[in-house]
């Protein structure tokens, strides 16, 4: 990044008032010294992170020309060989690139953990028009009130210079990641002896902020709707949850349902937000922690901590490949690493601490936030009395055909008791994600919701 431009980003650092949107010259950078979403274009100082080119930008581009919707996606990457893999025994050399997390990880499970360090690839890639609304709305989006919501937005990347660590969050809740998506994935809360019994979802999805044309009056207030159903084990089989995600949350918390299929009803369910426990996950991730962190901000004031070259997980194609069994990754305290990929990125750093009078599990969580995509790859997660208690990582591919760039694994590991939770397993599932399919709004109301529990 220019000097001038970083310092743009620097000089409000920890502001507390909500900013209004960027000037004009300042929305003049994006697509010229900065990446149509706003990262730095230029690789770093000694080369170790390279220029942003455009990213991965269909199958062809990743050397499968001939690639389906539904497949899982081979590696672009396959013949890149590791550069060199940190252990415990010599990450004091590479400490100030590791989060806080990794280094627990590293010492905490000396024996097993390492972090495998292959060259890195700019792979992410947006569709055009992603990029257009990303310009298109840099001068209006603002937060809402109190930094609970984002107006003057819809498509694009509403803070792609951030401002505030708040604005960060909201980029990641808004990115892209499809218009509509269907997944069939596994969830397994794997126990400190190492064993696990995997439970399975079907999760289909409509990105109603991304969809081509939307405007902010057409949203109605609503980004995304969401329905998991659970299909396995048998003890969970049958239920169903569904989401509204709101945009404007200082107007409106987000609107969920559940159903229960031994009471065959559908009813409301306002508990799906914040530190109460995820589905059927066995108490080892919080609502907000699906897709690595979700839903409002208010219970946290949020820092933005400035910009870091940091090893983090990326084009994990490893992870998602079908020639892996769940059983190859899923080992006792983390999954195996051997099949794990870490690249040298540059990321935003945010810390949210929680606010007095208001209450979660976590006091104070630090997010490690992508600047190519706008994802977060990694979390730490401080408990109540400031010890680190649980560390997030989202294990990134470009998908794409369409592109985008969002997880395949996502993982949260217990430092306390050595159990961790693996969402988003696909090895053994016979397809994977397919963004062809057609919904609209119609399709998430609440009586849609009875009609597929009783199908």
């Amino acid at each position: 990044m220019k000097k001038a431009v970083w310092a743009i980003a620097l000089t409000f650092l920890g502001a507390s008032p909500a900013w209004s949107a960027i000037t004009p010259e300042e929305a003049a950078k994006l697509g010229n010294e900065l990446t149509p979403l706003g990262a730095e274009k230029a690789g770093n100082a000694d080369g170790t992170i390279p220029e942003w080119t455009g990213g991965i930008k269909s199958p062809a581009d990743a050397g499968v020309p001939n690639y389906r919707t539904g497949q899982h996606h081979p590696d672009p990457f396959a013949n890149d060989k590791p550069l060199f893999t940190i252990t415990a025994d010599n990450m004091g050399q590479y400490a100030a690139k590791l989060t806080e997390g990794h280094k627990k990880l590293l010492t905490q499970y000396k024996g097993t953990y390492k972090m495998i360090v292959y060259p890195t690839r700019r792979s992410a890639a947006f569709p055009q028009r992603i990029y257009d609304a990303t310009k298109r709305i840099a001068t209006t989006a603002k937060l809402a009130p109190g930094g609970n919501g984002v107006t003057g937005a819809v498509e694009g990347i509403p803070f792609p210079i951030p401002k505030e660590g708040v604005e960060v969050f909201w980029n990641h809740v808004l990115r892209y990641r499809a218009d509509t998506a269907q997944r069939q994935i596994g969830q397994a809360a794997v126990e400190a002896g190492g064993n696990y019994t995997p439970v399975k979802f079907r999760d289909e999805f409509l990105f109603q902020y991304s969809v081509p044309g939307m405007t902010e009056q057409q949203l109605d207030n609503v980004i995304a709707f969401f329905i998991q159903e659970t299909i396995a084990p048998a003890r969970y089989a049958g239920e169903i949850l569904l989401v509204h995600e709101t945009l404007d949350q200082s107007k409106e918390n987000r609107r969920a349902w559940v159903y229960n299929p031994g009471q065959r009803r559908v009813r409301r369910a306002p508990n799906v937000a914040f530190d109460n426990p995820g589905t059927n996950a066995d108490n080892q991730r919080t609502s907000d922690q699906y897709d690595m962190y979700n839903g409002s901000p208010e219970r946290y004031d949020w820092k933005l901590v400035g910009k870091k070259e940091i090893y983090v997980p990326y084009n994990s194609y490893k992870l998602h490949s079908n020639t892996l069994k769940y059983s190859d990754i899923l080992k006792k305290n983390h999954i195996n690493q051997d099949h794990a990929r870490y690249e040298l990125h540059r990321v935003w750093v945010v810390d949210s601490t929680l606010k007095p009078g208001t209450s979660h599990v976590y006091s104070r969580r630090t997010l490690y936030v992508d600047e190519d995509s706008w994802q977060i790859l990694a979390v730490d997660c401080y408990d109540r009395r400031g010890n680190l208690y649980r560390v997030q990582e989202g294990h990134v591919i470009n998908y794409y055909e369409l592109p985008n760039l969002w997880t395949t694994l996502e993982l949260v590991m217990d430092l306390s008791n050595g159990r961790y939770l693996a969402l988003g397993l696909q090895n053994e599932e016979g397809r994977s994600y397919d963004f062809t399919i057609k919904r609209t709004p119609a399709d998430y109301q609440p009586n849609a919701l009875q009609r597929r529990g009783v199908r």
